[in-house]
């Protein structure tokens, strides 16, 4: 989950490393530092807190180099402070590393290298990988890259690393397993990162490195081998496709207001040339080549975490309706750890904006153990989900640099819609229902506009709640996984206790709960559940609790129980999740706002979940 950005070349590298650590710090915020390489010698800096911290010090007291290596940290082993923040050096001072992910055996190689007279100064299992780099680079006589790879041979657990030594002052390592790394190339340069954010603005030709992976630069240039078998890799750049201005916060006050906005266009870009509104289907190429196994399929998996998780649940009564295909919607962490019945007539769906999601990664990999067809639902192009599928779909939501996911997971929802009926029309869907959903999704960018023109309606909700200590988010059916996303909104941005919850289970066991004190926030759409929902409703305020109405189609029954009701433009109920979903954000954003919080870099949070 940390965010790791690297240079070689003959420019002043310090600009660039700060900067790019600014555009990782969604990936962690707990502490920052940089190593660098000048005329033989390292300097290093680190500090707690953000990156702005660590550039105030290191403006106090200027360093330069032209090598140089950078990590913004999200703490796992070792509590954030200064000693605890990355670059770690080893017992000579003469090699400096920087690392993404978990070294599991760390304790283990520690106690060896303390009985070899090592000191540890951290806390962290990544002091325990330098150190063990410096033991074989000093007593086995290899070369640097050679010590590096032989140390990482040893590792169990996930890694994407960087590190450099003073005794070769011209070369950079860098290696992964589990943990994303891209090379980008220059003129004469080149650039490290975890993802491809700090590099666009430099180069747009890069590489993404795949698992086992390790790429030596110096002088003559840049040289990937495999680790497993020693084989030379000659890969072409790929181009970047996002630009620099989706990077940056333009007119907005935070990444995540700019994100809510953006889904006016992201939705329809996930759709685009995807729909048949004639037929009243979806084509989706990047499963064409295994429809037939698809449509043979006796159950469907979907496995993710978090918002993509709850994208997940949406996906599952989209697709058993329309396609009549059972689904299976699991928790990524916990698929793994027990033995869900799986066979090559299965098909395993794994759902990560990132494409670096550790558990979502393991998840798949199981599922191809067992034969099953796997695909994949991720946002950036190369990532490890896009490479380890069999098959998969694109977002084509851009980059999402707020740590609370929005335009990505509407645009994942938007996929398992296209998904549903691409499913559904290869089954037994009608030609007449499937246009009607098409034509809805294609009509939806107009609805979206209406829920952000209201934004300041639903500040005046927000302002009315914002003392509040819990909310309950109250959803049916379809509604239901847009409750529990909700109430994550708000538990991730504004540190108010939230629980999403069926509407009807309210009654065992959270109903305890309510009084005048707590809002509560109903999905009321005019379908088939309205009526057992305005019941719902209804036992609320039986208890005093404050009823915050969320509904396409205003009714006096659900004017007289509901204090604030938010307006949804009314459409097909199908679609209803999506647009519910964008203003139960701005619910969130502003109550964030109002209570000062840091919207785009909450905290104790990381943008992606890259450990276990």
């Amino acid at each position: 989950m940390c965010g790791i950005v690297s240079y070689y070349g003959s420019k002043d590298c310090v600009p660039f490393l700060i900067n790019g650590l600014r555009r990782l710090e969604y990936r962690g915020y707990d502490s920052a530092g940089v190593a660098l390489m000048d005329d033989g010698h390292i300097k290093a800096v680190k500090k707690a807190g953000k990156v702005h911290e660590l550039d105030k010090k290191i403006k106090e007291s200027p360093i330069s180099g032209s090598i140089g290596i950078a990590h913004t940290r999200w703490a796992t082993h070792g509590e954030p402070n200064d000693i605890n923040a990355h670059p770690h050096q080893d017992k000579t001072g003469k090699i400096y590393l920087i690392h993404n992910g978990i070294i599991e055996n760390y304790s283990t190689l520690k106690e060896i290298l303390i009985r070899k007279g090592f000191q540890f100064k951290s806390e962290t299992d990544t002091e325990a990988l330098v150190n063990l780099i410096s033991d074989i680079y000093y007593a086995d006589g290899l070369n640097f890259e050679q010590s590096v790879e032989a140390a990482l041979n040893q590792v169990v657990g996930t890694y994407g690393i960087v590190a450099f030594c003073s005794d070769e002052p011209n070369k950079l390592v860098a290696a992964r397993h589990g943990s994303p790394l891209v090379l980008g190339v220059g003129e004469d340069e080149y650039f490290i990162a975890s993802d491809a954010s700090p590099i666009v603005e430099y180069t747009r030709n890069v590489i993404y490195l795949d698992e086992g992976e390790i790429v030596t630069i110096n002088d003559s240039g840049h040289s990937i081998r495999s680790m497993d078998d020693d084989i030379v890799v000659n890969r072409e750049t790929t181009e970047i496709e996002f630009s620099i201005e989706e990077i940056e916060k333009g007119e907005f006050s935070h990444f995540m207001l700019k994100e809510i906005h953006e889904q006016l266009f992201t939705i329809k870009d996930t759709m685009r040339g995807r729909i048949d509104p004639v037929d009243g289907t979806a084509h989706l190429g990047g499963i064409e080549e295994h429809m037939n196994r698809i449509r043979d399929a006796n159950r469907i998996y979907i496995t993710a975490c978090g918002t993509s998780w709850h994208a997940g649940l949406i996906g599952k009564y989209l697709i058993e309706e329309y396609a009549g295909i059972p689904v299976h919607v699991e928790y990524a962490s916990e698929f793994r750890y027990r033995k869900p019945i799986i066979d090559s007539n299965s098909v395993v769906i794994g759902i990560s904006q990132s494409g670096e999601t550790a558990d979502t990664l393991a998840a798949i990999r199981k599922a191809k153990e067992t034969g099953a067809l796997t695909v994949g639902i991720c946002n950036v192009v190369g990532s490890s989900v896009a490479r380890d599928t069999d098959c998969g779909i694109y977002t084509h939501a851009g980059p999402e640099i707020g740590v609370a996911s929005t335009k990505a997971f509407t645009s994942q929802v938007t996929v398992l819609f296209l998904l549903s009926l691409c499913f559904g029309r290869d089954r037994n869907l009608s030609s007449h229902t499937g246009k009607k959903y098409a034509n809805a999704l294609l009509n939806i960018g107009d609805q979206v506009k209406t829920i952000l023109d209201e934004s300041d309606s639903i500040l005046e909700v927000a302002k009315s709640t914002v003392h509040a200590d819990n909310f309950l988010y109250l959803g049916r059916g379809l509604n239901f996984p847009v409750a529990l996303e909700g109430a994550l909104k708000l538990k991730e941005i504004s540190y108010i206790h939230a629980e999403g919850y069926p509407a009807a289970e309210m009654k065992h066991g959270p109903i305890a709960l309510i009084d005048e004190k707590m809002p509560v926030v109903c999905l009321a759409p005019h379908d088939k559940t309205l009526e057992k929902v305005l019941s719902n409703i209804q036992e609320v305020k039986a208890r005093k609790g404050v009823i915050i109405t969320v509904t396409d189609k205003r009714t006096p029954e659900l004017e007289k129980v509901s204090d604030y009701i938010i307006d949804v433009p009314s459409t097909h109920p199908k679609v209803f999740p999506i647009l519910s979903s964008i203003s139960l954000q701005l619910l969130a954003y502003h109550l964030a706002v109002l209570r000062e919080c840091d919207i785009d870099q909450p905290r104790n949070l990381a943008k992606s979940v890259t450990v276990e």
